[in-house]
């Protein structure tokens, strides 16, 4: 892997074929770029996930926004108390500090781009692989929240809208009781 100075103007390039791929079908992530090689300017990853499958439980970043792109298909997200559902074409921004979360419909799965900007991400997706395989234990997940800044927070709007979808799978863990912290103008 090449680390980039954050002053070098040179571009970052992935060549097809090239990134790190973790997961199986119909479940994948391409490791495209992460904050290390890109000068920590944004970290990307493209994700396929199958019909009725949950991605990673709500949780919150404190730092940074998420950044998704539908390429095909579509996606239910949790965007703090809201869900909204994106399709192919739609670009949706979570803002740092936002609980948010995702599963695909009953009726397709989702072909997307995640960013983040200036995050280090890959030893986290890594880290959620070997959970996977039954090679680390979810609580190493818990245990590296603050280190990847990814928050777990229990969430009542999406375990109602989940409920109302039966034969989900989970990918990754059950959410923690940690609380984003509160911002300028939120009701808690």
């Amino acid at each position: 892997m090449t680390v980039i100075d954050p002053h070098d103007t040179q571009a970052v390039l992935v060549r097809a074929g090239e990134a790190e791929i973790l997961g199986e079908p119909p479940n994948m992530m391409e490791l495209l770029a992460d904050a290390e090689t890109t000068g920590g300017r944004v970290s990307a990853i493209r994700s396929k996930i199958g019909k009725n499958t949950d991605g990673p439980p709500p949780h919150y970043h404190n730092e940074a926004a998420e950044i998704f792109y539908i390429i095909d298909g579509g996606l239910h997200v949790l965007t703090g108390e809201h869900v909204v559902t994106v399709g192919t074409g739609d670009f949706l921004l979570v803002p740092p500090q936002t609980p948010h979360a995702f599963s695909t419909p009953e009726y397709t799965g989702v072909d997307m781009l995640i960013f983040k900007p200036g995050a280090e991400r890959f030893g986290y997706f890594r880290l959620g692989d070997r959970v996977r395989r039954g090679e680390a234990s979810p609580k190493e997940i818990l245990d590296a929240q603050d280190l990847y800044d990814n928050h777990f927070h229990d969430s009542v709007v999406w375990r109602h809208f989940r409920g109302t979808e039966a034969g989900s799978r989970l990918l990754v863990l059950p959410p923690s009781d940690d609380a984003p912290p509160a911002r300028e103008g939120d009701a808690r």
